[in-house]
């Protein structure tokens, strides 16, 4: 079994899981295996999945930080206390075999006392240093990603004038509130923080799931009234929820996600569009007359966008353009209403009161008088 909180020269023992998406092998990894994986630049998404799994330790085949941009996943990873091995080479996804008894020392993993690979053990400090130095050189890669982004934009301005065609999906949009639920940045405080507010019990609008915004929702008690995306990170249990089922499909009308839910005997539509999930989320409750959007965990910057793997965001900044009347990001809106209240402060409030409550009662000579009344000595 897998042991946490190692230096990095300790030793971790444990099965392996092996896969080269990661979000598939956090689906089947116990806590304390070990994950190989081949991810380069591993995102935050990633990170925080493989940190609710409970890994034991992350074997990357490729280099989890290459400082092309700042991407916090492996600094996530290395201060949860997770070892991370890095940079060992493709070949570790054919020399592991699943469900293999694996030690992770220092720079190198063995199996069965032979050593499979070898690479960089990364630590808090390593990564923050590539980190820095990501932040100060990211010129370039603004500047790439500005230039296609306007080239995007020249290609589908048609989303701001023209009306897409819009899938028939038997729930009622009309004049309701819609919540959109991504897995991003922040989206389980900012979730957290709605709910307690009492938004989600009083307007009641209609929830609307992202891809695995919807496992995020059923989490939290409340079922989704509509799905959305490639439904590549979407529990079963979420899918036979009884949510309107849209599939996301490509220009062309290739739709991936079609496949998993012909499988499954689950009823579906198709959505065609060059943008993302979450944008033809919002684009589907404008259209169908939403009154107000609440987006939850929705991806805004350049950083999350290099993340998930796109080089550009023109899909989103035209969208939120055409919606952007009726559209209220709730992105970081937990550390806008986060408690700073501590209890010691609190306790130095009540005791406070109560002295001057009894100051007031000793220098009063009308409260005097009551409790003498009253039947209360008060000399």
């Amino acid at each position: 079994m897998a042991r946490h909180g190692l230096e990095h020269t300790g030793e971790v023992v444990a099965q392996a899981r092996v896969d080269r998406r990661t979000k598939d092998l956090a689906k089947r990894i116990n806590a304390g295996e070990v994950a190989v994986i081949n991810h380069e630049d591993i995102d935050r998404v990633a990170a925080e999945t493989l940190i609710d799994a409970g890994v034991g330790a992350v074997v990357n085949a490729a280099v989890s930080i290459t400082g092309r941009y700042p991407n916090p996943g492996p600094l996530l990873l290395a201060e949860a206390g997770i070892p991370l091995l890095d940079g060992v080479g493709p070949g570790v996804m054919e020399r592991v075999a699943e469900g293999q008894v694996v030690a992770l020392d220092g720079d190198q993993l063995l199996v069965d006392g032979e050593v499979v690979a070898t690479g960089t053990r990364q630590t808090v400090l390593s990564i923050s240093d590539t980190l820095e130095s990501a932040k100060t050189s990211m010129g370039a890669e603004l500047e790439l990603f500005a230039a296609n982004t306007l080239e995007y934009i020249r290609k589908e301005g048609h989303l701001l004038i023209d009306s897409p065609h819009i899938p028939d999906v038997p729930v009622d949009f009309k004049g309701r509130h819609v919540l959109m639920v991504v897995r991003g940045l922040g989206y389980k405080n900012d979730l957290g923080v709605l709910r307690q507010s009492g938004y989600l019990g009083e307007m009641r609008p209609l929830l609307i799931g992202v891809d695995g915004g919807a496992d995020a929702l059923l989490e939290l008690g409340f079922k989704p009234d509509v799905i959305i995306g490639d439904f590549d990170s979407v529990s079963e249990r979420a899918l036979r929820s009884g949510a309107a089922l849209v599939v996301h499909a490509y220009p062309g009308g290739r739709a991936p996600g079609s496949e998993r839910l012909e499988s499954l005997g689950l009823d579906h539509c198709t959505f065609e569009s060059a943008g993302t999930s979450e944008d033809i989320a919002m684009l589907l409750a404008y259209e169908r007359g939403a009154e107000l959007i609440v987006a939850v965990g929705t991806h805004n910057s350049m950083v999350e966008f290099l993340d998930k793997g796109r080089a550009g965001m023109a899909s989103t900044f035209l969208v939120r353009m055409k919606v952007g009347p009726i559209l209220v990001d709730a992105k970081g809106v937990s550390r806008l209403y986060e408690n700073r209240v501590r209890k010691r402060d609190l306790l130095l409030l009540v005791g406070a009161a109560f002295v001057t409550l009894v100051l007031i009662t000793i220098v009063s000579e009308p409260v005097r008088v009551i409790l003498r009344g009253l039947g209360l000595p008060f000399e």
